[in-house]
């Protein structure tokens, strides 16, 4: 099941993506509340099931497609987790999940621009798997952490290179959670859908094939994550987890080759689609005091 949130005449509700058109929840059942964050934490995602047998009510074309999860409680990323981008940064392999968070306000559309301020000196793109979380969860073992899952969704992990280097240790929340920098979508795929851990991932700038990898190469896979994450904390309905980028990011390339005005970013993965973002200079609009 494809789980979209989308907007049509300036409403945005939970739609059911099926075959290139949408069934409106709502309009199937109104009782359902208007946005997935809330189904999950209500416990009702498997009504959903019923509904997406319903008749369409839209094309794709005719609405436009928001992140999934609207405000994510927790976005909770993973650094260094492919064998290959950790070597391409001069890393050594882990030992355990190196963990670190991008702020809910950088949530984005799957296909909504990204912004480039003036004070960033390298923009960097970073192609990943993003875990939604469908039940709160603590302490989860690694052989229960399936059940917590509502289902996955491609992520750009947008990075500004020179704040997230710029003070020793990195600063990486200062460096990924910048405004616009986490585009998510283009739908929530339950899990039912796909083996997270066999799916090929790319990620194009403009024409040019920058990533291509295979989940298959994380280090540490989604239910190793879930169980470390939720060790220390309760996972919650809601909480997005991005599980880090394969190699081939723009800052290992030589020279370093950041993003510019105009540069359009594509990742796609397999069995989950793909988004695509323009970046552009972030207007006078986003400043707000």
């Amino acid at each position: 099941m494809q789980i979209i949130s989308f907007t049509h005449d300036d409403q945005t509700r939970v739609g059911i993506l099926r075959d290139g058109a949408v069934v409106d929840v709502a309009r199937v059942n109104p009782d359902l509340p208007g946005d997935l964050k809330s189904i999950l934490r209500e416990g009702r995602l498997e009504e959903l099931r019923e509904i997406a047998m319903a008749d369409a009510h839209f094309s794709l074309a005719d609405v436009r497609l928001e992140s999934p999860i609207k405000r994510p409680g927790k976005i909770l990323a993973i650094g260094l987790n492919y064998r290959a981008h950790a070597e391409e940064s001069g890393m050594d392999i882990p030992k355990y999940p190196v963990v670190f968070t991008k702020q809910n306000t950088s949530i984005n559309g799957p296909y909504d621009p990204v912004h480039r301020a003036d004070d960033m000196r390298l923009l960097d793109y970073e192609g990943e798997l993003a875990i939604v979380i469908g039940k709160r969860a603590r302490r989860v073992p690694k052989d229960k952490a399936a059940g917590v899952i509502a289902g996955f969704a491609v992520n750009n992990d947008v990075s500004v290179r020179d704040w997230q280097m710029r003070s020793t240790p990195p600063q990486f929340t200062m460096g990924k959670s910048w405004d616009t920098h986490c585009p998510l979508g283009p739908a929530l795929v339950t899990p039912d859908e796909v083996d997270p851990h066999g799916l090929r991932l790319r990620t194009w700038v403009n024409d040019e094939l920058r990533q291509d990898s295979n989940t298959s190469d994380l280090i540490f896979d989604c239910y190793d994550i879930i169980a470390y994450l939720s060790t220390a904390f309760t996972l919650e309905p809601g909480d997005v987890i991005v599980t880090g980028t394969p190699s081939g990011v723009g800052a290992a390339m030589q020279p370093p080759q950041g993003l510019v005005v105009g540069d359009r970013v594509k990742v796609e993965i397999e069995g989950l689609g793909h988004i695509v973002n323009e970046i552009i200079d972030e207007p006078a609009s986003a400043t707000t005091y």
